[in-house]
C-alpha cells in the first residue's frame, strides 16, 4: 500500500497511535509493532496526538475534598447540583477544569434519548467547554441561544457558543438573530416582536437545562473587553453596585437585577424559570468569586460548576 502523503496522513497515524495508547492501553512497543514503525516513531505520534488535541483527557475519579465542598455548597445555597474541580493556582484566568467538567455535564444531557430543549448562554468558560465536546448526533434535541449573536461592529459574537456547538452536535440549533445590546428598551421590545425572533424566545423559556457563564463587573469586565460596553458605562454600573452579569443582565452583590439603562438594552432572553429548568452556571477564578456568590444569592442559577477556591469563598461568605 502506498504511504499516505501530507499532514492528514500523519494526523491519521497520530490519532491511531493516541487511541491505542490512551484507550486500548497498549505500550509504545506494541503500538510500534501494530503500526509497523519504530518505537521512537510511535512515541512521537502519541505526543503529536496530544499536541494536536486529538486526545482529550478527563479525570473521572472524584477527589474526596472536592466532593465534600460540593455537598456543602449545594446545601448552603439550596442548589440542585454542584460540581467542584481542583484549583489550578498557576492559571487563575483560564477555565481549566471547569471547562472539562462542563463538557462532561453537557454531554450527559445530550446523551439522553428523550427530546430536550437545551439553552446556551455565552462566555469564555462556556466556549471552552463546548470546544471540548466530542462529535455527537442528537437529532432529538433542540439547542437555543439565550443571547444575541451580533457584536457592535456587526460581526458574529465570538463567545456566543451556538455556532461552534453546531459544528460538533448534530441537532436543530436556534440562534438569536439580534445584537447582544441594542440602542434602547423600545428597540429591544420591537425586535423581540419580529417573526424570526418570537419562536426563539418562546423556545428558550421552555428549556429543560440551561448552561451559562458568569461574568464579573469591574475594569476588566468581559462586556468591556469584548466591546459591548464603554469604560464610562462600566464605571457607572460599578457605582450603581453592579457585581456580576449573566447573558448581559447585570446584578448587584445580592443578586438583584439593576434598574439601569444597560439592562434596558439587553436583547437576551430572560433565564428560564429555575422551577422548571436546571440552570447551570460555569465560572472560576478569584475575580469572579463575588459575581458567583451574587448569582447564587439572586437565584439566577440553581446548579454550579466551579473550583475549590471559589467553593471555599462561597462557604466563608
Amino acid at each position: 500500500m502506498a504511504k499516505r502523503a501530507g499532514n492528514f496522513g500523519r494526523l491519521d497515524d497520530a490519532a491511531r497511535a493516541g487511541w491505542l495508547y490512551y484507550v486500548a492501553g497498549r505500550t509504545q512497543d506494541e503500538i510500534a509493532a501494530a503500526m509497523g514503525i519504530s518505537r521512537q516513531s510511535a512515541q512521537r505520534l502519541v505526543s503529536l496526538s496530544v499536541a494536536e488535541k486529538l486526545i482529550k483527557v478527563r479525570l473521572d475519579h472524584p477527589i474526596a475534598v472536592c466532593m465534600e465542598l460540593a455537598e456543602e455548597v449545594k446545601k448552603k445555597y439550596g442548589l440542585r447540583q454542584v460540581e467542584i474541580v481542583p484549583t489550578d493556582h498557576g492559571s487563575d484566568a483560564a477555565p481549566t477544569g471547569v471547562a472539562e467538567a462542563g463538557a462532561a455535564e453537557l454531554e450527559r444531557w445530550l446523551k439522553q434519548p428523550d427530546p430536550l430543549i437545551i439553552a446556551m448562554g455565552t462566555g469564555r468558560t462556556l466556549r471552552a467547554a463546548v470546544d471540548q465536546l466530542s462529535p455527537m448526533e442528537c437529532p432529538q434535541h433542540r439547542i437555543v441561544s439565550l443571547t444575541g449573536n451580533i457584536s457592535p461592529d456587526g460581526s458574529a459574537a465570538y463567545y456566543n457558543v451556538i455556532f461552534s456547538m453546531a459544528d460538533a452536535i448534530k441537532a436543530r440549533h436556534f440562534p438569536m438573530p439580534l445584537p447582544v445590546l441594542v440602542s434602547s428598551r423600545a428597540e429591544r421590545d420591537l425586535l423581540h416582536q419580529q417573526a424570526l425572533v418570537r419562536p426563539t424566545i418562546a423556545l428558550g423559556a421552555k428549556a429543560d437545562v440551561t448552561f451559562v457563564g458568569i461574568g464579573e463587573i469591574d475594569p476588566q469586565a468581559p462586556l468591556l473587553l469584548d466591546g459591548f460596553l464603554q469604560p464610562q458605562e462600566v464605571e457607572s454600573l460599578m457605582q450603581a453596585g453592579a457585581t456580576g452579569e449573566i447573558c448581559g443582565w447585570t446584578f448587584d452583590a445580592d443578586g438583584r437585577l439593576l434598574d439601569n439603562p444597560v439592562n434596558e438594552r439587553v436583547a437576551s432572553i430572560p433565564l428560564p424559570s429555575r422551577d422548571t429548568s436546571c440552570v447551570i452556571g460555569l465560572a472560576r477564578g478569584r475575580r469572579k468569586h463575588a459575581a458567583i456568590r451574587a448569582a447564587l444569592r439572586g437565584s439566577h442559577i440553581n446548579a454550579l460548576i466551579t473550583d475549590e477556591d471559589a467553593a471555599r469563598f462561597l462557604l466563608q461568605s
